[in-house]
């Protein structure tokens, strides 16, 4: 099988097309200027559909994934740049949450002949494990924070709002939206302080072709700027990026790490 991998920032893509390959999956790796963060056989400028779907026609390359961060803001620090394809799609969207544009993407792909495949066979082993991983235990005020918190988290993940919450002491402190996940944890400890929480959850209904959540190096950076002192995610539906290297993060600097 040869399969298109459009790669967004981060080191997810790359994951995935070690594991493909391993699988005898010939993989072709397309690149967003300014955006992907690993090396690219083509590289494209952001909301050049038009130029993706006629190279996906020279290659003679069907099925697609789509993996890596692509923040919503882009979308309208670069509209102008988009082409008459993009700017179509757009249009056909009922809104500007990140799954619908997607989905409108997917849709027009799809209407040419194409597929988007679910990555998630090929990443299985990244997955958030249930319980403590690594060697910091959270608190009892932690696990209370995130028992509290993740119901609320799902709530705003199924409104497409964001994936991420901040709470300290049985208080959301901030909410992912257009800015990501790091801005989103920045803010939290700015507004709260220390022994902040982070809470990262996937929608209910999670389609993994689409918006894949994740967690990895960054984000335990980013709680350790704020002094943050737990981070829970979503059993099962949470990708954790470079796993060796997140958890001995997580560890040399007392930030639990737990999937609930």
């Amino acid at each position: 099988m040869r399969v298109c991998l459009i790669a967004g920032w981060g080191n997810l893509p790359a994951v995935f097309r070690t594991e493909a390959t391993k699988k005898g999956v010939e993989v072709f790796t397309v690149g967003v200027k300014g955006i992907t963060t690993i090396r690219a056989d083509e590289y494209l400028p952001i909301g050049k559909v038009g130029k993706l779907i006629d190279l996906l026609e020279k290659k003679d390359i069907k099925n697609i994934v789509m993996l890596g961060k692509f923040e919503q803001k882009l979308m309208f620090s670069y509209l102008f740049t988009f082409d008459t394809v993009a700017l179509s799609i757009l249009k056909k969207a009922k809104d500007r949450k990140p799954q619908t544009i997607i989905e409108a993407f997917m849709q027009e792909l799809e209407k040419r002949g194409f597929e988007f495949i679910d990555p998630k066979p090929y990443l299985e082993t990244l997955l958030a494990p249930k319980g403590r991983i690594g060697d910091v235990e959270p608190s009892v005020d932690a696990i209370e924070d995130a028992l509290w918190g993740m119901p609320i988290a799902k709530q705003i993940a199924n409104l497409d709002i964001g994936q991420t919450i901040v709470v300290k002491d049985k208080a959301v402190v901030s909410v992912e939206a257009m800015e990501g996940t790091q801005l989103t944890i920045e803010r939290g400890g700015k507004l709260a302080g220390k022994n902040c929480r982070i809470i990262k959850v996937a929608r209910t209904h999670q389609d993994f072709r689409i918006d894949v959540p994740a967690i990895g190096p960054h984000t335990v950076e980013a709680v350790k700027k704020i002094k943050g002192d737990a981070i829970f995610v979503e059993a099962g539906k949470i990708y954790i990026i470079d796993t060796e290297k997140t958890v001995k993060l997580a560890n040399s600097n007392g930030i639990a790490l737990y999937g609930m």
